[in-house]
């Protein structure tokens, strides 16, 4: 997108209908769609581009494809007092957390601490709005993804691990949660996709291509390539726990486990998450929120100004206020998929 690209405004609200109109009539059932929807708009508004609009493509391909099951009903099991298990049942990873979360909340809340393991699903987007709404609730929130083999790991020669981001969201006494989520590998798959799109290159140390090689080109890692662990070993220990957790300990398919070729057009990771949720108000010492304030006054004072999550909620303020901005022709392509006027 230039500078020069005809743009439209659209209300968050009606984009969350556009593009669940999208999903339903792509073979989703409502309460996927609505789901999906709500995820992908919140990306759009808050600045998350690599997890918008961007992906509804993806989404719709892998829903053609038969690889992903728009119509799954998650299948919550309750283990322990502290253990939730969802079987998403070859479907979005999003509702079958939607369907979980009451429970976990009342676990968290009555242990302290509540486990959440999803297996069988498809996960697709951003991490944080798995985790923020527990923070809105006074709650902490980890999460960990895998996804599809597309990282060498340190010292390696072939992609193993998926890009295995992590999540954190905490309440704050006076402001919005603190909230952040990373790839542990050196960047995002989707702003790869972006800059191959976009004609980028990217910065040294991200990826490499087919034969192994050092490459800034997002094409050549997107074809045949690499991307790297952030941070060398330390990026890729990183990787490997998520790995563990989001995958062997939940029951769901490590990053190179499972195979989409009999499925043209997938490209969903079928993998697993772990959400690990705790009440901090059992804790010991004074309240969590308080002593989250305290800590983001001293970051300032060392003159961190920014916080994770702060252009999120930069963006989401501007969004509320003047709408979301998207290309014309971006939205005009949504419109047609939707069914509705271009």
């Amino acid at each position: 997108m230039t500078a020069n690209t005809p743009q439209e405004t659209i209300g968050f609200a009606e984009l969350s209908e556009l593009l669940a109109a999208i999903f339903q009539g792509h073979g989703t059932s409502a309460e996927v769609a609505r789901c999906l929807a709500h995820n992908c708009a919140s990306a759009q508004r808050d600045g998350s581009d690599s997890h918008g609009v961007f992906r509804i493509p993806g989404y719709l391909s892998s829903l053609a494809s038969g690889w992903v099951d728009g119509q799954a009903v998650p299948l919550v099991e309750d283990l322990a007092p502290a253990f939730v298990a969802v079987d998403a049942r070859g479907g979005f990873a999003q509702p079958a957390l939607a369907t979980a979360r009451p429970l976990v909340e009342a676990k968290a809340r009555s242990a302290g601490i509540a486990l959440l393991a999803i297996r069988n699903s498809h996960h697709f987007a951003a991490l944080w709005p798995d985790v923020e709404p527990f923070a809105e609730q006074g709650l902490v929130a980890l999460s960990f993804v895998n996804s599809m083999a597309c990282v060498v790991p340190h010292g390696g020669h072939h992609a193993l691990f998926g890009t295995n981001p992590i999540a954190f969201a905490a309440p704050r006494a006076n402001g919005q949660p603190l909230v952040f989520d990373l790839a542990t590998s050196a960047i995002a798959n989707g702003d790869v996709q972006i800059a191959a799109r976009e004609g980028h290159l990217l910065p040294e140390g991200y990826g490499v291509d087919r034969q192994g090689q050092p490459t800034r080109d997002p094409k050549a890692i997107l074809d045949g390539g690499a991307l790297l662990p952030f941070g060398g070993y330390k990026g890729s220990a990183l990787s490997m726990m998520v790995e563990l957790l989001a995958a062997a300990l939940t029951g769901g398919h490590f990053s190179f486990e499972f195979d989409w070729s009999a499925h043209p057009g997938a490209q969903t990771p079928w993998t697993g998450q772990l959400l690990i949720v705790i009440d901090p108000s059992l804790g010991a010492g004074r309240n969590f929120a308080e002593r989250c304030e305290q800590l983001i006054g001293r970051m300032h004072d060392a003159g961190q100004t920014r916080q994770p999550g702060d252009r999120r909620y930069r963006q989401r303020a501007e969004a509320e206020r003047q709408g979301i901005r998207l290309p014309a022709h971006e939205l005009e392509k949504l419109r047609r998929l939707a069914g509705g006027p271009a």
